[in-house]
């Protein structure tokens, strides 16, 4: 039992901020001291700016050949590919209206790995946690990001383009394109110019805050009550499904100890804010992805807490 509650003080440690930081966007918006046209500009201003940034400094500040661990990232990738499959197989029946499937669909798969869960892998492993999992979050949020814009383009029912227009969309994603011009940079060992790496964490360092700010600020609660059975989808599917068949199909392919530990950290951190400012900036329910942020959040302190004290007990990890 007393492990149990180190394991949920650590939890909520890391994600304890990030629920405050949601809190206070209501807050705030109640008091009016943020405005739908702030959140409007402020979340274009992470989708395309902030975010971008983050993502690019956390992958080009790691070498390639320190953070390689091919058997891992490729685990990872084909079991995002078939979480969202089935995910996208669950939606299309049990999700209504039609056009909150690709919200739903992108809160179940998509986590917040660069936050969150390298704080979780760094928490418990220090800092081979964080190498085991660094090329991992870039590679793995390279695919969210693709996968992201796929669901949510079809269930968004867009006029004209087809799949024309979802390859450009993707080709045109500033968190893609960040996380690719980030793996150039890795992988030619090069230092960034220390005025260039610097500019780019202070917008780093924005990020987060915004974004949860933004994502607090677009939370409904009558509209969530009505939404509420999407939202418990979403975060059942995020916070023990997707986890589960993780840490299943891990120990099926022989994972063990800091790299099992890695996967069921990385992948029962909860949705990305990320998430949210996808959802906005492409027209889709906002209010849904921010109440499934909110859930998973919460939710995560205790899923995250109960899947650590049960492999650890079955010495997994």
């Amino acid at each position: 039992m007393s492990e149990f509650l180190q394991v949920l003080a650590f939890s909520f440690s890391v994600t304890g901020p990030i629920f405050v930081l949601l809190a206070l966007g209501v807050l705030l918006r109640r008091t009016e001291m943020l405005t739908d046209a702030f959140v409007d500009t402020g979340s274009r201003l992470v989708f395309n700016v902030m975010l971008p940034a983050l993502l690019f400094i956390s992958v080009a500040a790691n070498p390639l050949e320190e953070t390689a661990n091919p058997g891992l990232v490729i685990f990872g990738l084909l079991a995002t590919l078939v979480a969202y499959l089935i995910l996208e197989f669950l939606a299309a029946r049990y999700v209504q209206p039609a056009r909150d499937r690709g919200v739903v669909v992108q809160g179940g798969f998509r986590g917040n790995l660069a936050i969150i869960g390298l704080a979780y892998c760094m928490n418990a492993y220090g800092d081979v946690g964080v190498v085991t999992a660094s090329l991992y979050v870039g590679m793995v949020t390279i695919l969210y990001n693709v996968l992201a814009v796929i669901t949510l383009q079809r269930s968004l029912a867009r006029e004209g383009g087809g799949w024309l227009r979802m390859l450009r969309g993707i080709a045109r994603n500033p968190l893609i394109l960040s996380i690719l011009a980030g793996l150039a940079v890795a992988g030619t060992g090069l230092p960034l110019p220390k005025v260039i790496e610097q500019s780019l964490r202070y917008l780093a360092n924005v990020t987060v805050p915004l974004a949860l700010l933004c994502a607090g600020a677009s939370l409904d609660f009558r509209s969530m009550r009505s939404e509420f059975g999407s939202a418990l989808f979403a975060s059942v599917a995020k916070l023990v499904v997707v986890p589960l068949f993780f840490v299943l199909a891990g120990v099926a392919v022989g994972f063990r100890g800091v790299e099992l530990g890695v996967l069921l950290l990385l992948s029962s951190a909860p949705t990305a804010a990320a998430s949210y400012v996808m959802v906005r900036a492409m027209g889709g329910n906002a209010t849904l992805a921010a109440s499934i942020i909110a859930l998973t959040t919460a939710g995560s302190l205790v899923a995250t807490s109960v899947a650590v004290t049960i492999l650890r007990a079955a010495g997994l990890i």
